[in-house]
C-alpha cells in the first residue's frame, strides 16, 4: 500500500482517475492541515508552462530561475503557508496528455528530485536542516491508465519505479543519487 501524508518514498505516484485510497488519503492529508493543490495537465505541456503553474499554484519566490534545477530548488524550500505546515500534494488531472511530452520523464525525475529533498530532515551533505522534514508528493491521475506504458515512458536510470496493481511509483534510483 502506498503512503502519500508520510515522509517516506515513493515520492511520485501515476493512479487511474479516482483511485479510492488514494482519494482517502488526500481527504486525510487535508483533515490534518495540510494542502492538496491541483494542476491541470493543459498548463503542463511545455516547459515553460510547468514553471508557470508551479510558480504560480505553489507560490514561488519572484527570484525562481524558470528552469529544472530552480524547481527542484522550490519544491525543497516551500513554506508552511504553501504546506500548511504538515504536507503538500501536487495532483496533477488529466495526465493522459503528458504521457507523450518529450519532456514527461525529466519531469517526473525533478518531482522526485525536489520532494525526496523537502521530505529529509538533513541537507545535502547530510547536516540537519533548520526544518522538519515536510511531506510533499506529486499525483498523476489517469482517464486512461496503462501501467505498461507509463512503466515505458518513466522508466529511466535516475528513478526506481514499482508498479502495484492500481498505480506505478517513482522515487529516486539509490544507487545514482547516494
Amino acid at each position: 500500500m502506498l503512503h502519500i501524508s508520510r515522509t517516506s518514498e515513493p515520492w511520485v505516484v501515476l493512479v487511474p482517475y479516482g483511485e479510492a485510497e488514494i482519494q482517502q488519503q488526500l481527504s486525510r492529508l487535508e483533515a490534518k492541515g495540510g494542502r492538496v493543490h491541483r494542476f491541470d495537465s493543459r498548463d503542463l505541456m511545455t516547459e515553460d508552462g510547468i514553471y508557470r503553474s508551479f510558480a504560480e499554484v505553489l507560490r514561488f519566490p519572484g527570484y525562481f530561475g524558470r528552469n529544472w534545477d530552480a524547481l527542484v530548488d522550490c519544491l525543497d524550500d516551500l513554506c508552511a503557508e504553501v504546506t500548511g505546515g504538515v504536507g503538500v500534494v501536487g495532483l496533477i488531472s488529466d495526465a493522459d496528455r503528458l504521457l507523450e511530452a518529450e519532456h514527461f520523464p525529466l519531469f517526473v525525475s525533478v518531482l522526485c528530485q525536489g520532494a525526496d529533498r523537502a521530505n529529509s530532515s538533513v541537507d545535502l551533505d547530510g547536516f540537519p536542516l533548520d526544518r522538519p522534514a515536510i511531506v510533499e508528493r506529486f499525483v498523476f491521475e489517469f482517464h486512461e491508465f496503462d501501467r505498461e506504458k507509463v512503466v515505458r515512458q518513466i522508466d529511466q536510470n535516475d528513478l526506481a519505479v514499482t508498479t502495484g496493481e492500481t498505480f506505478v511509483a517513482a522515487r529516486l534510483n539509490p544507487e545514482k543519487w547516494r
